[in-house]
């Protein structure tokens, strides 16, 4: 009975990750704490469902599928028609995420794997003069107009304040 009373006074367990302790009952212990998402505000319970003024995306092959379809099937930086092995297509952020940039349709366009790999986190103006250094045909029309288009929805959602700067340069550099 002595055992059994120490061991509910003091509940060890192993954890099956690291084989530590953690002693319940202990000084130091804080139980778990059950974090509510960043955009529920102290009186709200959660719900499935975010609140009305949180703008859904879809998944990233649901949008590289209607990019495909609104920018056609060729590279924006090459020009090279993707053909699933050699050339396939991948989401180009055209301001770059860490630079501020959201992932918004607007904001993003059909690149081949090789071409945005090679971008990394160049800006539009120095990656597109690579392009054409290179001898290759980047649509720099549609990169304008997604650019314009991204400007007005970040202006219509509010928000993106580095993307903003961003977008602003890149497009008097073009």
């Amino acid at each position: 009975a002595d055992v059994m009373e120490r061991r509910s006074m003091v509940d060890l367990r192993v954890s099956p990750m690291d084989g530590n302790r953690s002693a319940k009952g202990l000084r130091g212990y804080s139980p778990p704490v059950d974090r509510q998402p960043s955009h529920a505000t102290k009186n709200q319970t959660m719900t499935k469902h975010p609140p009305p003024n949180v703008v859904r995306q879809p998944g990233k092959r649901a949008r590289l599928a209607q990019i495909l379809d609104r920018d056609g099937t060729t590279c924006v930086w090459c020009g090279e028609p993707f053909d699933g092995r050699f050339r396939v297509a991948t989401t180009e952020h055209l301001v770059p995420r860490i630079k501020g940039g959201p992932s918004w349709l607007e904001n993003e366009m059909a690149a081949c794997r090789q071409c945005n790999k090679a971008r990394g986190h160049k800006t539009i103006g120095q990656w597109a003069s690579e392009c054409i250094e290179a001898c290759w045909a980047p649509n720099l029309d549609a990169v304008t107009e997604r650019l314009q288009d991204l400007l007005v929805t970040i202006n219509e959602r509010g928000g993106q304040r580095r993307a903003r700067a961003y977008i602003e340069s890149q497009l008097r550099r073009l």
